[in-house]
């Protein structure tokens, strides 16, 4: 049976968006997946399901999260190779910044982004900021010098290329590291 890793966007914030450790993996669980692990409190897990696409898996954890929750939780699935090429692509990516690399995240898009949302998207590259979109896949990677609290292509992600949701590089790069190799 294939093995996923599912991101969960915006759980864990604020009063009504709670769905800790131990319910979530209950949850994924009940849709019949195995060897559900789950890795800090913002929504990554690890689980193997009989579901051969990415998309089924998507749409049966959502219906779930909706179920069990009373919310709608925007879920991203990667195979696990596929979680390995976002990592190994890190360091590619990050040599292509015109500056020393302060921060880099990575954005998850649920879906592949329109050309004219691209190209709004690029347009709004600043000094310090530098972005490479890869599919659904957005390395964000800030200047050593700025804070991420003043750069703008973070929150340009959604309101240009769709729904998605964020990590911080180190976390991906332990996740492929921890469960890639299964």
């Amino acid at each position: 049976m294939p093995a996923y890793v599912a991101f969960l966007r915006a759980i864990n914030l604020g009063a009504r968006r709670k769905f800790p450790k131990a319910d979530l993996a209950r949850v994924v669980e009940g849709t019949g997946a195995t060897g559900v692990a789950v890795h800090l409190n913002t929504g990554n897990v690890l689980l193997t399901s009989r579901q051969r696409s990415s998309g089924a898996v998507v749409r049966t954890l959502e219906a779930a999260f909706l179920a069990d929750r009373g919310f709608e939780v925007p879920t991203v699935v990667l195979t696990l190779p596929e979680l390995g090429r976002v990592a190994a692509e890190a360091d590619e990516v990050a040599g292509q910044a015109p500056f020393a690399v302060g921060a880099h995240y990575v954005s998850f898009l649920t879906q592949d982004p329109d050309p004219a949302g691209l190209a709004r998207f690029a347009a709004l590259e600043a000094k310090g900021e530098y972005a490479a979109v890869r599919s659904r896949v957005v390395h964000l990677l800030i200047d050593a010098k700025d804070q991420l609290h003043t750069a703008k292509l973070p929150a340009a992600v959604e309101r240009h290329l769709g729904v998605a949701t964020n990590r911080n590089l180190r976390v991906v790069a332990e996740l492929a590291r921890r469960w890639g190799d299964r």
